[in-house]
């Protein structure tokens, strides 16, 4: 950040506040939320704070009224070997998955995990379906970004206009996309070629390890 971009404390503690939020929760507080959390004495105080956030360009306000963070904390990166990586709320069919209007914010992942060379994305997980395999409800994944994969790996795949997380199989005569987990109501999808693989998943984070 340039020096008049710096944050003072409050907004430093109200920028990580919105962060965890957004990992948490999948969106940012409200003027309410985060007058409650940071124990304002009014929204008037929290309107402003934000107000002064989005005029150093560190938020965004979007069309729909919603946050974006537009910037990260510098001092989570210094000192550490990591990467700026992209949480992504929504991968729409025809849309690229690092369209801006489908990041949330970004958050530094160590580069022994984000290798360099390769691009990464970070999503959040909905329902069971992989919970069998170390991913559950509201967990965040690690992917590395790309459109081919190995038998057996778990996949980030692009079917209609739904990203789903599964392990993919491949056979003669067909790509079965199998769900690992203890609900027996989730089936195996099974394809031809009309999907796209996204990536590959790098690993998971429970959704409340990664929030301060």
């Amino acid at each position: 950040m340039t020096p008049n971009t710096q944050l003072t404390q409050r907004e430093v503690s109200a920028l990580k506040l919105i962060r965890s939020w957004f990992l948490s929760k999948g969106r940012g507080p409200s003027v309410r939320e985060l007058t409650k959390e940071m124990e304002f004495g009014s929204t008037r105080t929290a309107a402003a704070l934000l107000n002064v956030l989005i005029e150093k360009k560190v938020l965004e306000r979007r069309d729909d009224g919603s946050l974006r963070i537009k910037k990260d904390l510098p001092e989570d990166i210094s000192n550490a070997r990591t990467v700026q990586v992209p949480l992504v709320g929504a991968v729409a069919c025809g849309a690229p998955i690092f369209a801006e209007e489908n990041i949330e914010a970004h958050y530094p992942v160590s580069m022994s995990l984000a290798r360099p060379g390769g691009r990464y994305f970070l999503l959040r997980a909905v329902g069971d379906s992989m919970n069998k395999s170390g991913i559950d409800d509201g967990d965040l994944v690690l992917v590395k970004q790309q459109n081919n994969a190995k038998d057996k790996e778990r996949v980030v795949a692009l079917i209609d206009d739904e990203a789903t997380v599964k392990e993919i199989e491949f056979t003669n005569q067909a790509v079965i996309l199998k769900p690992r987990s203890t609900n027996k109501t989730h089936r195996p999808i099974i394809l031809e070629r009309d999907f796209e693989i996204q990536g590959v998943v790098v690993a998971a984070f429970p959704k409340n390890s990664l929030v301060h």
